[in-house]
């Protein structure tokens, strides 16, 4: 096999840290060529099973090899990191059913537990347990109710880690006309609470056509079916509306929907979904993902870009084929769930690089030719995956549970009875790129990553990258302009036919959000994972229009996320506040940033100075970031204790409050500095006034100090006037929802779930 393999030096990073085999020790021993051997060889191997010859079986794992190798198609994580390895788990997707007993909700969780790791994602639909504060006969106890059981799952899966690279992610699913729904939709209104579940209402048919009237609707015990109470539904639905619009959460899903699209409903209802919704699946089923890359689909023809349709075939085929082969070669973590895998042998073939396709073919996202374009290359997708599937159950039989199936019904013999999904592919298109993630717009053109020992590697879109040279405006310094957060809608050097192509998602209304992803999903087995981008200015009815809207196009659900709406958001701009006060703001030289304090990583580096005061020896702590920035200041004064230790701790909280939310050391500086107190001292020639001026004095020989590991860049608003604004930020932080656990980069909301750009840390 060629020697030669494309991974970016941001995707080897990604590789090293997760996927590649390590020793005892953590040593990485395996290079990203031998990975990619590695699974070619295990998923080609089960060609062995229908009797193909050893040259056969060489030439298919040449063609997975090549496919893998030159980007165009990638499976799902677990494969890639567990394929030929003990742990043996290949699939990303499962569903573990809930019912109305202890001993059932137990077993889920031991299930859980297992399946997190080997390094899946589970959902669970609560909808069986009875309401809180029903009377449990047996016992003739109170029955504690679904939300107290999700977060005994919440604390299982905070105890797993999955599969040694990330923490397990739960999708929670009641269904509307549940007793503890108005519970079920507030159960995430606290920062943290239930923090490792996703959750979406399920929402009915009869229920949305009720908002509409805006009539009640009825609430069931789900032990007796018996009618408890009545809602108004538009009601409901403005709560709901309400809390998505506070912080994204719920989600929802229209489960008759996806009920009426279940290929096998004589093997009972649709369970629930994976933790970003986009797989539907039966009690105890699992379902292997993998994603074609859109952006290699193409070829040139003279100076201009076309889809290489042949080559989509191709690839569409070897990929089909590959997943269904996934299916043999995995070690299942669970016997049911092995049972039901393979009674229906789903895949999920989806796709990523779409709005760098576009981006190439100049055709802008928002756009009805984008629309088309979509149509077309989707249904084209799932008409060849389906061509394949029915080959392959020629020479391998179809899908056992096939009779009395909706295929049946159509007279179709094939091998899977789903193929197609569209999943997240945060982690895998950082290895496969850089190419956008699933069917999202671009959430930066140019950013900054983290690479190796802090260094950062700055990462263009290709499509961007190939046309601003075409168009020579390219440069690296406008590419760090981009990198900053600047966007290129306000860029005199980006032309206006290119402004219009490279809109990034805060820039593209909810609407065509909507429009994109039901397109998507009309030719999607499955269902579509994506997040529709509001701006902060939006209020709950544009969330409600949001709702409607992918409910009339026929979509399985919908995740929206207003910008700014998590109370942990590092830092962003208000587009509101900034369009009414840019203007004036250039008078006195500083930008409408709206500053919110920088969650803490893991592990942090300081110094520990002892100053002496008139009350004691002060020991002052300050601590900074890994690009240099001041973080937090501690301080302790002997055994001091009482009102001295309370003022002493309230001051630094303070300090480090103002330095994680971007206030300049000099200005607290000047605000400690000067404090007097009744027994002022001296230390080193300097007169000490008081602990705070102690403090301050820290951190102005602290900053002297280490001014070289200052990274902080200024940037003039009025340049004839050469004014200075805040420091700038380090990245555009559209979308921020936090700080990467793994490395301190922004995370954002994307495809219903969390995702690090920098180096490929996933929640989900």
């Amino acid at each position: 096999m060629d020697n030669l393999v494309n991974f970016s030096t941001n995707a080897i990073v990604v590789l090293k840290k997760r996927y590649l085999k390590k020793d005892s020790s953590g040593k990485v021993i395996e290079t990203p060529k031998e990975m990619l051997m590695r699974v070619s060889k295990v998923i080609a191997s089960v060609e062995k099973k229908y009797d193909a010859e050893d040259k056969k079986i060489k030439d298919i794992e040449k063609l997975f090899f090549e496919m893998m190798r030159d980007l165009e198609f990638m499976p799902n994580s677990p494969t890639l990191m567990n394929a030929g390895k003990d742990l043996g788990q290949l699939s990303a997707c499962f569903v573990v059913p809930v019912e109305d007993s202890m001993e059932s909700i137990f077993d889920a969780i031991k299930s859980t537990a297992l399946i997190h790791k080997t390094g899946g994602g589970t959902g669970f639909n609560f909808s069986k347990l009875r309401a809180q504060s029903s009377v449990v006969k047996s016992t003739g106890g109170i029955a504690s109710g679904p939300i107290s059981f999700m977060k005994v799952f919440d604390a299982a899966t905070q105890a797993v880690k999955q599969g040694g690279t990330r923490r397990g992610a739960n999708m929670g699913i009641l269904r509307v006309d549940h007793p503890d729904i108005l519970e079920f939709i507030k159960c995430k209104e606290t920062e943290g609470d239930i923090s490792n579940f996703n959750i979406s209402v399920a929402m009915t048919d009869d229920f949305m056509d009720k908002v509409l009237k805006n009539q009640n609707y009825q609430l069931f015990d789900p032990h007796t079916g018996a009618v408890v109470k009545e809602l108004n539904a538009s009601n409901v639905f403005d709560i709901i509306a309400k809390n998505a619009h506070n912080n994204g959460e719920p989600g929802i899903v229209f489960i008759d929907k996806m009920d009426k699209d279940n290929p096998t409903p004589h093997l009972g209802k649709i369970e629930s979904t994976n933790p970003c919704g986009e797989q539907p699946l039966l009690p105890y089923e699992s379902c292997n993902l993998g994603s074609i890359n859109l952006a290699k689909m193409l070829k040139k023809v003279e100076d201009k870009f076309e889809v290489d349709w042949q080559k989509l075939k191709r690839i569409t085929c070897t990929a089909t084929r590959f997943l269904d082969n996934v299916i043999e070669a995995n070690k299942f973590p669970l016997l049911q769930i092995r049972e039901n895998s393979l009674r229906t042998r789903k895949i999920g073939l989806g796709v990523m690089g779409w709005s760098t396709m576009l981006g190439f073919l100049g055709i802008p996202y928002d756009s009805d030719n984008a629309i088309n374009l979509a149509k077309k290359v989707m249904s084209f997708i799932q008409k060849v995956a389906r061509e394949e599937s029915i080959d392959l159950a020629k020479h391998r039989g179809v899908f056992p549970a096939w009779k009395g199936s909706v295929w049946e019904k159509k007279g179709i013999k094939i091998r899977n009875a789903t193929l197609t999904t569209i999943a997240p592919t945060g982690t895998i298109s950082i290895i496969s790129g850089p190419t956008s993630s699933g069917i999202e717009p671009n959430y930066y053109l140019s950013y900054l990553r983290n690479v190796l020992e802090g260094e950062k590697l700055l990462e263009v879109d290709l499509a961007f990258e190939y046309v601003a040279k075409k168009e020579g405006f390219y440069s690296k310094e406008l590419m760090k302009r981009i990198a900053s957060g600047e966007s290129i809608q306000r860029m005199d050097e980006v032309p206006d036919h290119v402004k219009k192509v490279f809109k990034t998602a805060m820039e593209i209304s909810p609407y065509w959000h909507i429009k994109m992803q039901a397109i998507f999903q009309e030719f999607v087995d499955s269902a579509v994972s994506k997040t529709v981008n509001l701006d902060n200015s939006a209020d709950v009815d544009d969330v409600k229009e949001a709702y409607l809207l992918s409910h009339k196009l026929g979509c399985k659900g919908i995740t929206v996320y207003r910008d700014g709406s998590r109370n942990v958001q590092v830092l962003t701009l208000d587009k509101k506040q900034k369009d009414v006060k840019e203007k004036s703001n250039e008078a006195v030289g500083y930008s409408a940033l709206t500053l919110y304090p920088k969650p803490r990583p893991e592990v942090i580096f300081g110094t520990t100075t002892k100053v002496t005061t008139g009350c004691g020896n002060l020991y002052v702590t300050v601590n900074q970031d890994e690009d240099g920035y001041f973080f937090e200041v501690f301080t302790q004064m002997g055994k001091a204790g009482g009102c001295a230790g309370s003022q002493l701790e309230a001051v630094g909280r303070l300090v480090s409050l103002a330095l994680r939310g971007g206030i300049e050391t000099k200005v607290i500086c000047e605000q400690l500095k000067g404090i007097r107190c009744p027994s002022p001292s001296w230390d080193k020639g300097k007169k000490i006034f008081s602990c705070a001026d102690a403090i301050a004095r820290v951190l102005e020989k602290r900053a002297a100090d280490q001014k070289d590991l200052f990274q902080i860049e200024s940037l003039p608003v009025n340049k004839e006037e050469d004014k200075i604004l805040v420091a700038a930020p380090k990245t555009n932080y559209t979308n921020v929802v936090g700080v990467c656990i793994e490395c301190g980069f922004a995370l954002r909301h994307q495809e219903g779930c969390l995702v690090c750009d920098a180096c490929g840390y996933s929640k989900c």
